[in-house]
């Protein structure tokens, strides 16, 4: 659905969403950032340069430094980092086969194509960082430890059910 670059940029906003608060502004490294969502501390820092640049970030270097939000959770869409990391796709060629979608008769999956896309563009639009800091901070959810066994919960990724 994204790239891996989207996928480490939600991970470190929803990690700084989840400490987030309007008086003590909580800073973190992108260290701990990576070390505490498992991921490759080069790549950590990249994304959060870029989400700074964007203004969705603010970062103080030395002692005490850190990124923080640079907005209320509230106010930051998962669309605002998605778009800064993915090419919108507004291409009109039927996914299916060739052709020009919409022209002519709907090909066999053109409903379900849609409804996806529908559901994805609302899901990116409505969802802000805010769910993270309430899963967090109220709700007392915290991730799963990296070195716990998958193999009987489903995750969030499509997979291929042939593929093991």
């Amino acid at each position: 659905m994204y790239s891996k670059a989207t996928e480490t940029a939600i991970a470190a906003m929803t990690r700084l969403a989840e400490v987030w608060n309007p008086q003590q502004q909580t800073r973190l490294s992108a260290s701990d950032i990576a070390e505490q969502r498992g991921l490759q501390r080069p790549f950590v820092s990249k994304v959060l340069s870029t989400l700074s640049q964007a203004g969705l970030v603010s970062g103080t270097r030395g002692p005490g430094g850190g990124f923080t939000l640079a907005r209320n959770p509230a106010d930051i869409t998962l669309y605002e980092v998605y778009r800064l990391f993915e090419r919108e796709d507004h291409g009109n060629a039927c996914p299916f086969g060739g052709g020009i979608c919409g022209a002519g008769e709907p090909c066999s999956l053109h409903d379900k194509l849609v409804n996806i896309q529908l559901s994805v563009d609302e899901l990116l639009h409505e969802t802000t960082f805010e769910e993270a800091r309430k899963a967090y901070q109220e709700g007392g959810l915290r991730p799963t430890p990296l070195d716990t066994p998958t193999d009987d919960r489903r995750s969030f990724r499509a997979q291929d059910p042939r593929i093991r």
